[in-house]
């Protein structure tokens, strides 16, 4: 949604104090563009939140990858919660400490797991009792300790939709409270390994706070007979607003009702959402318009190859004008979708924009999160270039180029 580094100034669409009509005349569409200054905000909201509790955050690069954002992040005093030996790459590349990075995911292969122990990083999220056997297998094999972290699912029903609620029984994400309990009475068995800290996050966009109370104070119960246990890594999940008229509790309501809970523990958050959501936008072009049945379509340059989220998850982003000023003032709904042959390219069924023409602007909001990061080839569609405008909010520049045809064949081999 808008907000005040994505809004408008007499009429037309602006990231900070940069014009995105200004940006898209060098770029072309597609093109995603995020505000580092909203980052850093959203960022040190959550700072503030739990400063308290000393909180370290670990930003999720799951969320969005791009290395000039995790650079930034790690400048401002982030860590990285990675789920793969490519996010831990690309974590070190973009100057984060190795002992500042958390190793989290449910399918970690052998290949990874030695990679993360090479670069001596800080933390394994563990998710399985075969994980925690290969782990300190692996650990004894590189003659080090590795820190752990056991995964804890609560079997805690999360006020968010199925496709991303991952702390119920049924879910594939971590250990139930039995299995916890049983490695860590026996943990002294694990050489290699130094159980640490409980983990536990039981989804995103959580749209209350009870769950994540009921949450923590059973996570509590299974670490309090061990005084040596005082880690408590609470994931992310702060909830994003993708509509106008969604209220969501606020970072500073989630720390309200834990603090009372998480005194005497040393706390890790790993937010990705709510720093760079609301920060990024996609920009496409309209190629053409037309009506088809009942409908009035907006066929645009940007399809669901670039922003899969609609498609994947019924989620919604509002689709706005980058400028107000068209040849008309009627405002028209229209289906917006994309270029990609499949009946399931549709950005969004129910847009109201001024009346269109091929050649407007047309912008997706809050893209920032799960946009470019998930984007793909499908249909030999070149990526998006990536921009950002930077902390000064008045300056922006390319640090991901578009993608050319001739990129689609580098990896190929006939």
């Amino acid at each position: 949604m808008l907000n005040p580094s994505i809004h408008y100034v007499e009429g037309r669409l602006y990231v900070d104090a940069v014009p995105i009509e200004d940006i898209v005349k060098v770029t072309d569409t597609p093109v995603y563009i995020y505000s580092f200054p909203r980052v850093l905000h959203n960022l040190r909201r959550i700072q503030d939140a739990f400063a308290d509790l000393n909180a370290h955050i670990h930003y999720s690069a799951k969320a969005n990858a791009n290395l000039a954002l995790l650079k930034m992040l790690i400048h401002a005093g982030a860590g990285i919660d990675a789920v793969s030996a490519g996010e831990i790459y690309k974590a070190l590349n973009a100057g984060c400490a190795p002992e500042q990075i958390v190793f989290a995911g449910v399918g970690k292969t052998n290949d990874e797991l030695r990679f993360a122990l090479d670069q001596k990083i800080g933390w394994f999220n563990v998710e399985n009792v075969d994980e925690l056997r290969t782990l300190n297998k692996l650990a004894g094999e590189a003659k080090t300790t590795a820190r752990v972290a056991l995964r804890f699912n609560p079997d805690v029903v999360a006020s968010t939709i199925p496709q991303i609620a991952t702390g119920h029984s049924n879910a594939k994400f971590g250990l139930n409270a039995d299995i916890v309990r049983d490695l860590l009475t026996t943990r002294a068995t694990y050489a290699n390994v130094q159980i640490a800290g409980i983990h536990l996050h039981i989804g995103s966009q959580l749209g209350d706070i009870e769950a994540s109370v009921r949450a923590v104070k059973l996570a509590r119960s299974l670490v309090h007979p061990y005084p040596d246990i005082r880690v408590m890594n609470i994931g992310g999940g702060f909830p994003v607003a993708y509509r106008p008229d969604q209220k969501f509790p606020t970072p500073s309501d989630f720390a309200a009702a834990l603090k009372p809970l998480l005194l005497g523990y040393e706390l890790m958050l790993e937010p990705g959402r709510a720093i760079i959501a609301d920060a990024g936008i996609l920009v496409a072009r309209i190629l053409y318009v037309k009506r088809q049945g009942s409908a009035r379509f907006a066929i645009v340059d940007a399809g669901m190859n670039d922003l899969i989220r609609p498609a994947l998850y019924g989620a919604h982003h509002e689709i706005v004008a980058v400028s107000e000023k068209f040849e008309s003032e009627t405002i028209l709904e229209y289906q917006v979708v994309g270029p990609v042959c499949e009946s399931t390219d549709v950005l969004s069924k129910s847009a109201y924009l001024p009346a269109a023409r091929a050649g407007d602007l047309v912008a997706a909001l809050s893209a920032g999160a799960y946009g470019m990061v998930m984007a793909s080839n499908y249909n030999a569609r070149p990526r998006p270039p990536e921009v950002v405008v930077d902390p000064d909010g008045k300056t922006w520049r390319t640090v991901r180029r578009r993608e050319t045809l001739e990129d689609l064949l580098a990896a190929e081999m006939v």
